[in-house]
């Protein structure tokens, strides 16, 4: 593996690494991949057009729909897309901060937050800052 790549993966590895306990101990059924692009049916499940860029992805059945049928299914997917994030051209401290972004972001559709909630919320975060 390229140190490029490494390196990436070990951001990717920081950002789960940060989550607070609570959270962590609420992955259930939950993978996180990298992946250098995502996929023509990923950017279509995702609902992105050509022209933007995709950071990442959540596959998969969020816990606010899980039923007591919730068995014997295949984990729930996080990809994080590799190239797209080093596309933005950030320094690497910047870098950092989006895949960590990217994973939270992801993490909370696992959580059943849709982005609309998602925006909302981040407003929130920056009206609290100033």
């Amino acid at each position: 593996m390229p140190d490029a790549d490494k390196k990436f993966e070990q951001l990717v590895f920081r950002a789960l690494e940060q989550l607070p306990e609570m959270f962590k101990e609420k992955l259930d059924n939950v993978g996180v991949v990298i992946q250098d692009w995502p996929t023509a049916e990923q950017r279509e499940t995702a609902g992105v057009e050509d022209d933007e860029d995709l950071l990442g992805l959540y596959e998969g059945v969020p816990l606010t729909e899980r039923t007591t049928n919730y068995n014997m299914v295949l984990p729930d997917k996080i990809t994080v897309f590799r190239k797209p994030l080093l596309g933005l051209g950030l320094s690497d401290w910047d870098l950092e901060e989006e895949i960590i972004e990217t994973v939270r972001h992801e993490l909370a559709h696992h959580f059943g937050i849709d982005d609309e909630r998602l925006e909302y919320l981040q407003g929130q975060r920056e009206e609290f800052k100033d």
